[in-house]
């Protein structure tokens, strides 16, 4: 398989784009301060992955900046801190201010050259419309949690993914989806039949970060540890 083979890339965007987990940590910085959690990056990562996957599959129609807020409060019970509402609104609303990879703007642009572009993300429309201003290109379609009415694993969201992209004309063949989540990410896209990347950015840290551990061992067809790397494996293909 070589990614001259596909016409489209799908990507998730928080965590392959987006380092939703420094942006995550630095949001919760004022909850931890409050409480004097003393709990390493990693293990905060890690409970804020269970509470919100434990939120999205509880209320999978509520839009992601209220569920940030949710899981915001449901931190604070666990780490006995007195829950402040604007606190946990500000939480929701910190979407925007996640920063992107260093390498991403780049290599969307120089992918945007060869392939149709589209987002497959568990946000809301406004968080993610925040967020596009930092992702330096114009994508072909936008999915979000919020248009789809589930969160990601949810086959819902692949089955819309496909659908969107039949109507640009894109075959699910010629399809590959393009994410950092084992859990949200490849094991869905797999199911659904659609080959994948893994844009593993964490390859060099133990442990799942801000997702919770995948069930058994996921496929995927392709592996990169970054954007950059992947636009360097293009590069090859087309220049041989």
């Amino acid at each position: 398989m070589k990614l001259t083979d596909f016409k489209a890339l799908t990507f998730d965007c928080y965590g392959t784009l987006i380092d939703w987990e420094t942006g995550l940590y630095n949001a919760l910085q004022p909850l931890l301060q409050d409480g004097a959690v003393t709990l390493g990056r990693d293990e905060v990562l890690a409970v804020f992955a269970r509470h919100e996957a434990a939120q999205e599959a509880a209320t999978p129609q509520m839009i992601y900046c209220e569920l940030l807020a949710e899981v915001h409060r449901r931190l604070a019970g666990e780490w006995g801190v007195k829950s402040d509402e604007a606190r946990a609104v500000a939480f929701g609303k910190s979407v925007p201010d996640w920063p992107e990879f260093p390498d991403t703007q780049a290599s969307l642009q120089y992918l945007q050259r060869y392939y149709k572009l589209v987002i497959l993300s568990n946000v809301d429309r406004e968080s993610f419309a925040g967020t596009n201003r930092r992702l330096g290109v114009t994508f072909d379609a936008i999915c979000t949690a919020q248009d789809i009415g589930s969160y990601k694993p949810d086959p819902r969201n692949f089955e819309y993914l496909i659908k969107t992209l039949a109507g640009l004309g894109v075959l699910k063949r010629n399809i590959l989806h393009t994410a950092q989540s084992l859990f949200h990410d490849h094991a869905p896209a797999q199911a659904a039949g659609l080959s994948s990347a893994w844009i593993d950015r964490r390859h060099e840290r133990e442990g799942w970060g801000a997702t919770v551990p995948p069930a058994g061992t996921p496929r995927y067809d392709l592996r990169f540890a970054s954007m950059a790397e992947m636009v360097k494996a293009h590069q090859g293909e087309v220049r041989s």
